[in-house]
């Protein structure tokens, strides 16, 4: 393992952000990660996975990790279910494409979302009706300051909307090197309820979908809806849907009868930020190199020559004048470096 300086991260993130590292360096195996944290005892780390979720402001000025750890596993298989274990350095959508073709169901609806397996947990990714907590079993992770290996269960990750431990109490204490999904290997419970996945089903005249014609839909949906990181620089959904009071609903829906809206519980509806930024006319506008994409007014994109603070610039632009003209704050997703 060698530790290079004043390393370029333009490779390694989704925005396309020219940005660098003070020191860097990939690991390839848990051997080398606690070798690499045992040596380095003391100095600042950021631990980077497939830099898919973050917005680059500034340089590093630290040793960046990269967790390139490779391997998958399935293992009891017995009673109409599988569980399938990644290291953290497994492409995403190329893990769920081997799930699919190993008949393993549960995880079809998050296709095509960019990011590597270990990071998957920390925000509890989900799309379509899906989430990661469905299906997530255990994580692996290595306690930075005594490299000790612990294993966190679906209840003791707390997770929430877009949230987990490893995003509160526990931010910068652990790195995830594998997860562990519990998948079925029949009567896959196929969820085509919401988006668009329906229609796309339709449209191509399947009647009884399979877990990978559900995968082949969601993935025609955001590809018509999404640009790909290697061809427009972005890191997919920007924003959550907030999810607010019923009573702030209530008086934001009086001013705006329009506007989709779904339930949560008795007290809560979330509201899609996609619709309050494109109502707000923001969608497919340009400042610069930095944009909102046309067809998504979810994502932020890099036209070529943006910086990390002319796209942050933008996000909260877009987060003002959506709480003026709704009343509705707007949160980023992705992590503000």
């Amino acid at each position: 393992m060698e530790i290079l300086k004043n390393y370029p991260l333009k490779q390694h993130n989704t925005f396309g952000l020219s940005a660098f590292a003070k020191e860097f360096v990939a690991v390839h195996s848990v051997d080398e990660l606690t070798e690499v944290l045992r040596e380095t005892a003391g100095k600042e780390l950021f631990i980077l996975g497939g830099g898919s979720n973050m917005l680059l402001t500034k340089d590093i000025d630290a040793l960046v990790i990269h967790v390139d750890i490779k391997g998958k596993t399935i293992t009891n298989n017995a009673n109409g279910t599988a569980d399938v274990m990644a290291m953290a350095g497994e492409n995403w959508h190329e893990f769920v494409l081997y799930c699919i073709d190993n008949n393993l169901g549960g995880l079809e609806n998050l296709s095509l979302i960019p990011g590597n397996v270990g990071t998957t947990p920390i925000q509890n990714i989900g799309a379509y009706g899906t989430e990661i907590k469905d299906t997530f079993v255990s994580c692996e992770a290595m306690e930075i300051t005594t490299q000790q290996l612990r294993t966190f269960t679906k209840e003791e990750c707390e997770f929430a909307y877009r949230e987990s431990i490893f995003k509160g109490e526990l931010k910068g204490k652990y790195i995830i090197t594998s997860v562990t999904f519990r998948l079925t290997t029949e009567n896959h419970k196929i969820n085509t309820s919401y988006g668009d996945i329906a229609a796309e089903l339709t449209k191509n005249g399947i009647v009884v979908p399979t877990i990978k014609d559900v995968s082949n839909a969601v993935t025609a949906i955001r590809r018509s809806k999404l640009p790909d990181p290697k061809e427009l620089g972005n890191s997919g959904s920007f924003f959550k849907n907030p999810i607010i009071t019923s009573e702030e609903f209530e008086k934001a829906f009086l001013q705006h009868p329009q506007m989709p809206h779904y339930t949560v519980s008795d007290t809560e509806v979330k509201v899609p930020a996609g619709w309050l930024i494109e109502q707000a006319g923001f969608k497919g506008s340009r400042f610069g190199d930095a944009g909102v994409h046309a067809k998504q007014a979810l994502v932020l994109v890099n036209y070529g020559n943006a910086t990390g603070q002319e796209l942050l610039d933008l996000s909260r632009k877009i987060q003002s004048t959506v709480k003026e003209k709704f009343g509705i704050s707007i949160e980023a997703e992705v992590n503000i470096i």
